[in-house]
């Protein structure tokens, strides 16, 4: 099993300034490269200072300068907010820049806040449309010209300047969560990125499952890979309750997303209060306690033993979500302590 990083510039109030955000995504960025990770993975988000972030292209960018080994991963770019002539020039742009060390995720989007601000107000759940059209429409600008006539974009012949490194094509990914989006990824030949969110082990078998069912209807695709994605925070085994400020700072994240999510307060200047913790009476998944044992917080020990069973299961890679609403200094040290501590148990 593999492990990546994936990170965005957090900004939590002024305090942290973005020259500051942009140099700690950088240090993190370069600890995890040293630690033997195989991706740095970076979203698209928009207006949203707790994950800054409105294109991962120009991040990706600085970091190829800034490293030599680690993959640089879109993930993912929104796929309603891109034309696909514009998404296969900037991807492949970064695939030269990085010397073919791109990694390319595409999702169908989430938050309505942005399909509001980017795309007219479509409503989120539509994106998918988008996103089935954009996957081969890019592959196929990639490698050469290409005509469009889908029902989202229409096109005269065109292709991608410049052409990416990777031949044929770097790695796409699909951020995917029902079986339909699994099955349209294994069948396109993507590579497929999960999360359980709040949920347990369960969860995760439970997307394993959904994976596996698309590769097995797929017999004529080469397998692709899984890559599952989860908030982490390694804390010392010195510090029994060194789990209880991951949990508390995680939380404050899941329910600063859910603020967002609602769409139904209006930021001040980028920045939305988390929704009140008793809105989440009721919700066990939002206890600390609950946190402590579904994201992956524990010691090195402790991590070891739960991420066995993703290896067990077949998994091929794990990413490291960094963010979690903690100061930089304490996610440094929680990264270093699972390179050191948790990578060399999986060489």
């Amino acid at each position: 099993m593999k492990f990546s990083l994936f990170a965005h510039m957090e900004r939590w109030d002024e305090s942290v300034t973005p020259s500051q955000q942009f140099d700690n995504l950088t240090e993190l960025t370069q600890i995890a490269e040293a630690g033997g990770f195989k991706t740095v993975w970076i979203g698209e988000h928009h207006s949203m200072e707790f994950v800054s972030s409105p294109s991962p292209m120009p991040q990706l960018a600085h970091l190829a300068a800034r490293t030599s080994t680690i993959r640089l991963g879109a993930g993912t770019i929104v796929a309603p907010f891109w034309h696909p002539v514009r998404a296969a020039g900037e991807t492949a742009l970064l695939d030269v820049i990085s010397g073919g060390r791109a990694e390319i995720g595409l999702a169908r989007g989430a938050h309505q806040f942005e399909f509001d601000r980017l795309a007219g107000g479509l409503p989120a759940a539509d994106g998918g449309k988008h996103l089935r059209e954009l996957v081969p429409a890019v592959r196929a600008l990639w490698q050469g010209d290409y005509a469009h006539n889908g029902d989202i974009w229409q096109f005269p012949t065109s292709t991608s300047v410049p052409k990416p490194v990777q031949q044929p094509t770097p790695p796409m990914w699909i951020a995917a969560r029902d079986p339909d989006s699994h099955d349209f990824a294994v069948a396109n030949g993507c590579n497929v990125m999960v999360t359980p969110l709040m949920k347990g082990i369960e969860e995760v078998e439970n997307l394993v499952n959904k994976f596996e069912t698309a590769v097995g209807n797929h017999p004529e695709v080469p397998r692709p890979e899984l890559m599952v994605l989860r908030h982490t925070h390694v804390h010392s085994p010195e510090d029994p309750d060194g789990w209880r400020p991951a949990a508390e700072a995680i939380q404050r994240y899941y329910r600063t997303f859910d603020a967002w999510f609602g769409n139904k307060q209006t930021p001040d200047n980028g920045f939305l209060d988390p929704s009140p913790v008793e809105k989440f009476e009721g919700r066990p998944e939002f206890e600390l306690e609950s946190l402590h044992r579904t994201a992956m917080i524990g010691t090195p020990d402790e991590v070891v033993e739960r991420l066995r069973r993703y290896a067990e299961l077949g998994i091929d890679e794990y990413s490291f979500w960094i963010d979690n609403s903690l100061p930089h200094e304490e996610k440094r040290r929680s990264l270093e302590m699972f390179t050191k501590e948790v990578v060399p148990a999986f060489q």
